[in-house]
């Protein structure tokens, strides 16, 4: 099984703390343009023949909701034979960016699931993050979203807000739960290089209030019936990310678009990684461009286990094997050093709940 990443760069504004590969939009969007250039880019991938079922597609960005329904139909029926029957189709949303006509569309072009990027559900804080929504935008997508059929919907809402506080954190959770999402996406926000939040830091909370918040926030997301089964991602009913998950399990996913990137291992049992040209320009001008590196062998358990165990139950221990062809032994010594402290499960490549709070020095140790 393969997950497919689809990148639609554009934005309306860029957000102070995006350091995502999106880019505002200065000119009329060309559509057609980069929707034909996507799927020649996705065939060419295709055509390679080492992908035989793609189980998820994501549409991420940028805003892809900046997109017509036609757009994404013209991808999805690309992959006609190659796509599950049952495979989970994600489009991120922004609620500053669609209508009913097209949530409806959406979800006739094929995408089952959408994540709405709310961020806050308090307007201040939104002004603060340059978002162009506020809170009503939020609710009255949300509605939409529902009315248009789509039964799995994800809400991304961060704490740890410029001039936030712990009942400012919890009372954004408490809207979030009050919509009642199959899945929620609960993370802190962090100042990333390059940004504009990186050059100009705003007030932040300090760590004593950020700990408070997330005790507090793991509280009422587990007494509302949502499992944390990732680092800051949280899901009722069974309804996890099938497509974030193949990266966390360290499974193989196709990029395409500009600056998407890639990684699968081929059947001879090389590890590669791939990645597009970053400016739509460049992209637009030879989609097929791909730069591939192979992963050293002597970094894939590293790279292995900075993903699994961001996961609160882990991987069963030979999942190791199967996506990096080496032996358990290349976790040696340090996977016996958790273990003998209580860190690391010893039937599972997982931390203990000792260790998962202590995630970031159970990692380094592979690296």
């Amino acid at each position: 099984m393969t997950a497919l990443y689809v990148h639609l760069p554009w934005c309306i504004r860029k957000c102070p703390y995006c350091d995502f590969n999106s880019h505002p939009l200065k000119a009329e969007l060309p559509v057609e343009d980069y929707v034909d250039a996507l799927v020649k880019d996705l065939l060419a991938q295709l055509e390679e023949g080492e992908v035989d079922t793609v189980s998820s597609v994501f549409f991420g960005g940028g805003t892809p909701s900046l997109f017509p329904a036609e757009a994404f139909t013209r991808i999805l029926e690309s992959l006609s034979g190659t796509l599950a029957p049952d495979a989970e189709v994600t489009m991120e949303a922004n609620p500053g960016t669609t209508e009913h006509g097209e949530l409806t569309g959406y979800r006739r072009a094929g995408i089952n699931r959408l994540s709405f990027g709310a961020q806050s559900f308090d307007d201040e804080r939104l002004a603060d993050l340059g978002r162009i929504h506020d809170s009503q935008a939020i609710l009255r997508s949300w509605a939409l979203a529902r009315s248009a059929g789509f039964d799995n919907l994800n809400l991304d809402l961060m704490y740890g807000l410029p001039n936030q506080n712990r009942d400012g954190a919890l009372a954004d959770l408490a809207a979030a739960i009050a919509l009642e999402p199959e899945h929620i996406s609960w993370y802190q926000l962090t100042l990333e290089p390059k940004t504009e939040f990186a050059r100009r830091p705003p007030p932040l909370p300090g760590d004593i209030m950020l700990e408070a918040m997330e005790l507090a926030g793991y509280r009422m997301l587990a007494a509302a019936g949502y499992q944390r089964y990732e680092v800051s991602a949280f899901s009722r009913s069974e309804r996890r990310s099938r497509h974030n998950l193949q990266y966390w399990t360290f499974g193989d996913y196709l990029g395409v678009g500009a600056g998407a990137h890639g990684k699968r291992r081929l059947r001879d049992g090389t590890s590669l990684r791939t990645r597009k040209a970053s400016q739509p320009r460049l992209y637009l001008s030879d989609p097929t461009a791909t730069v591939s590196e192979p992963i050293p062998e002597a970094s894939l358990p590293g790279e292995f286990m900075l993903n699994v165990l961001r996961l609160v139950g882990g991987v069963p221990l030979d999942r190791f094997e199967a996506t990096t062809g080496l032996t358990l032994s290349a976790l040696e010594p340090a996977r016996s050093e958790q273990i003998d402290a209580d860190l690391l499960e010893d039937d599972r490549l997982a931390a203990t709940p000792r260790g998962y709070p202590l995630l970031d020095g159970l990692i380094q140790a592979y690296l």
